[in-house]
């Protein structure tokens, strides 16, 4: 199992050596969590030396695993951990909100999230609604398949968006991180966008998420951790720091997939 540093992912698409070090900027990446590592399972050491490739190939490849992960995706069980935590002043959490769901088959073969898991919240400035877990839970995992690709302004280094927004499609803005030897996207950070405005739970700031990913079974690039922070304003008590993490874990395939 080789570990996947940032300075060992190429710039395919969409990013610059900028992108990784203003990770402390409140308008780039975030700082990447210490406990999460991007691990690739391999039998073989990768050979370090960069593709004999144009960029318009590389893209083409790595949208063409994209649809790949996309179709895979939906016959994998999993865990999933939505965890928002409110800071104080002294910048310790000070609230928190937990709920992990699980993908599991109903008697009809259909697949649902079913709650196994919900703390009592501490929250002391959010009031959740139900209105905003399903806008969470409605986040795109994959933002560049082949069907996608003409809707978008790519570059090679730098940044990309949409080039023209709609309404029926979230469409992805930001920057990606791409697996020089095997031309995967391994990490991802921007927003989703409509013609109406960025994608997003309407009463909470989290816009712009840092994914991380996960291989599963040594093929697929899954997403396993998500993060975002924003900041709630008050007229009375100020900003209030608040941070959305979301954790996939125990891919699995489902039943009905195994049964195929």
């Amino acid at each position: 199992m080789k570990t996947l540093q940032k300075t060992a992912l190429l710039a395919a698409i969409l990013i610059c050596s900028a992108a990784v070090t203003r990770a402390q900027d409140s308008n780039g990446p975030l700082t990447p969590p210490p406990e999460h590592d991007v691990h690739r399972v391999t039998t073989t050491q990768p050979v370090e030396a960069p593709p004999a490739m144009a960029p318009t190939e590389i893209i083409k490849s790595f949208a063409e695993k994209e649809d790949q992960f996309t179709r895979a995706r939906v016959n994998y069980g999993y865990k999933k951990t939505i965890k928002l935590t409110e800071f104080g002043n002294d910048g310790q959490p000070s609230g928190e909100f937990q709920l992990t769901v699980a993908a599991v088959i109903d008697s009809e073969g259909r697949v649902f999230e079913k709650v196994i898991d919900q703390p009592t919240p501490t929250l002391r400035a959010i009031n959740l609604s139900p209105g905003d877990l399903k806008a969470i839970a409605r986040i795109p995992a994959y933002p560049l398949v082949p069907g996608h690709l003409s809707k978008y302004d790519l570059r090679y280094v730098g940044s990309a968006k949409p080039k023209l927004l709609e309404r029926a499609n979230a469409l992805f803005q930001g920057v990606v991180w791409v697996d020089k030897q095997y031309l995967e996207i391994v990490q991802t950070y921007g927003k989703w966008v409509t013609d109406l405005g960025d994608i997003r739970a309407a009463d909470l700031p989290f816009v712009n998420f840092e994914t991380y990913r996960e291989n599963v079974e040594g093929k697929y690039w899954f997403p396993n951790y998500a993060r975002s922070d924003g900041y709630l304003h008050f007229k009375d008590t100020g900003d209030i720091p608040v941070r959305l993490v979301i954790k996939w874990t125990e891919f699995k395939p489902l039943a009905t997939s195994a049964a195929k």
